[in-house]
């Protein structure tokens, strides 16, 4: 069998290390946790980074890029100031979501079920495919107060907001039910849309559901509660 190309093993280090930082979050992480998923020895790691916390911002950095061209190796340790940076610019680029914005610019769409499909995908796409990501920094964000106060009150609340508005808008347009709590039917769709792109799958009851079912049934049933009845 031929031995794992540079790229390869750099590519089975980010794998590992945002699961073993999804599963233990940064402070209980261990470099020897990383080597054991990988199945190599503790020293083999450092040839990639240069320590524990130039991993975790490397896993960071590839919230949103997986495929980018490697750095230069090792992998230096940043700065905590460097880290929030990056990290607040991967997730604006993750959660500019261009068709919740084409949808806040629309007035009144011709085909609101259409639109609001549309919406719900985006986020729901935008949260599955970077799982173990958000399970990474919502475990080490309960360690590191300067990522929980980014992440969850500067990033998170505003893309809430972001929703909120454009129900909001919907009910003006009485294109939605208009009995509805724009904060409360936001929460309701954004708990739903995290719980089966991300959490379903850490479930033993649920994680064995199709993937492609699942995300189709849940744009139809959430986008059923909010339209307007004919």
């Amino acid at each position: 069998m031929p031995r794992p190309s540079k790229r390869e093993r750099f590519d089975a280090l980010v794998g590992a290390g945002l699961r073993v930082f999804a599963e233990r979050g940064f402070n209980k992480a261990q470099m020897a946790d990383v080597a054991a998923v990988m199945g190599v020895s503790q020293g083999t790691l450092y040839n990639y980074v240069e320590s524990k916390e130039a991993l975790f911002s490397l896993c960071l950095d590839r919230l949103l890029e997986p495929d980018a061209a490697m750095p230069e190796l090792p992998v230096r340790m940043p700065s905590q100031d460097d880290v929030l940076a990056r990290l607040r610019a991967r997730l604006e680029e993750v959660w500019a979501l261009p068709r919740l914005e084409k949808a806040l610019a629309t007035r009144r769409p011709a085909d609101v079920r259409a639109e609001l499909a549309e919406v719900i995908e985006e986020g729901y796409d935008a949260i599955g495919r970077r799982r173990l990501a958000f399970d990474a920094i919502e475990r080490s964000a309960r360690e590191m107060p300067e990522i929980a106060e980014l992440y969850f009150v500067e990033i998170r609340r505003k893309q809430i907001a972001r929703y909120t508005a454009y129900i909001e808008a919907r009910i003006r347009s009485k294109q939605f039910r208009p009995q509805l709590d724009p904060p409360t039917a936001t929460r309701l769709v954004l708990e739903s849309v995290t719980y089966f792109a991300r959490h379903r799958l850490g479930d033993l009851d649920s994680a064995m559901l199709d993937d492609d079912t699942v995300r189709h049934t849940v744009v139809d049933m959430m986008s059923a509660a909010l339209l307007a009845r004919p």
